[in-house]
């Protein structure tokens, strides 16, 4: 298993994340094919209809897109195995994968992002004064809405991956793939803020220094828990079912595409290697265009 997850790693490149959820399936495979006993796993005896029993063993409890994972963590086990020349064929190449389910991801209107990037106000309308906590809080809704980037790549960013002169972030994705992605002045003109004010709440940083350090002042950036409970409380009042950073992400790509721009852009923007999971958000606008086409027009009632 440690040579298996070298390979994983350093091979395949996958993330520790995916790293974890494989080990983590095969783990469990053996468990059930050897009936509590995976010491006395034997590799080469398992067949394709051992595969697909434990997968429809787990049909009731697990969502399709967590069985494609299952079935692939094994596929990707054996394919190496093959490699090693520890069996003679792949049992999980020809398993079917189990379909997905057909959903829309959820995102933020437009209207409800604007007020969540506003200033926050006192009760006489005059702007108040803000915390340092605030100010960065907010930084991290206007970057990913702004920009669309996933948490971990937002939680990667450095000082030295900023290009004020430029206008534009390096940023490192999926895979350690690198993509460079344009940045709005009002968006920098706000970085260069909450810069200023991290150094002077926490002197000493690391030089280049992570442009969301850990709250305690520490030399890495601060955790991907600690993002997710800013973004769930900052998306707290909207009317949007999930709040997650995912969810601006998906805001990102929609408003994109609502306001004019091509495919193609936002697939680069959002770093998708294949313009397939792009789509998704054709078909999201489309919904919404029917959804106001038939609360507006007098005749495009649900019935007819």
């Amino acid at each position: 298993m440690e040579k298996f997850i070298s390979y994983l790693s350093n091979e395949l490149n996958r993330s520790p994340h995916t790293v974890e959820a494989y080990i983590h399936d095969i783990s469990q495979f053996k468990s059930w094919i050897t009936s509590g006993n995976p010491a006395s796993f034997d590799p080469v005896s398992v067949t394709m209809s051992d595969i697909r029993a434990w997968i429809g063993s787990l049909a009731r409890e697990d969502s399709p897109a967590t069985l494609r994972r299952k079935t692939q963590s094994l596929r990707s086990f054996y394919r190496w195995l093959l490699k090693q020349g520890v069996v003679a064929a792949n049992p999980a190449s020809d398993v079917t994968l189990a379909k997905k389910g057909k959903h829309l991801p959820e995102f933020v209107r437009e209207a409800e992002m604007e007020k969540l990037l506003a200033p926050i106000k006192s009760g006489e309308g005059s702007e108040k004064e803000e915390s340092w906590k605030d100010i960065r809080d907010r930084l991290i809704i206007s970057i990913l809405y702004s920009t669309g980037i996933r948490q971990a790549e937002l939680l990667g960013l450095r000082d030295c991956d900023i290009s004020f002169s430029s206008r534009e972030a390096k940023v490192t994705g999926k895979r350690n793939k690198q993509r460079i992605i344009p940045l709005p002045q009002q968006l920098l003109d706000e970085i260069a803020a909450w810069q200023r004010l991290r150094d002077h709440v926490m002197p000493g940083l690391p030089s280049p220094a992570p442009l969301l350090p850990a709250a305690n002042g520490g030399a890495g950036p601060m955790s991907k828990m600690q993002l997710y409970r800013i973004v769930k409380e900052r998306l707290g009042e909207t009317s949007a079912a999930a709040k997650s950073p995912h969810v601006l992400r998906h805001t990102f790509a929609t408003s994109m595409l609502n306001h004019g721009a091509n495919l193609d852009t936002v697939k680069e923007m959002l770093g998708h290697a294949s313009l397939t999971t792009t789509e998704i958000y054709t078909h999201l606008t489309f919904e919404q265009l029917r959804r106001n086409y038939r609360q507006a027009h007098p005749r495009a009632r649900e019935d007819t």
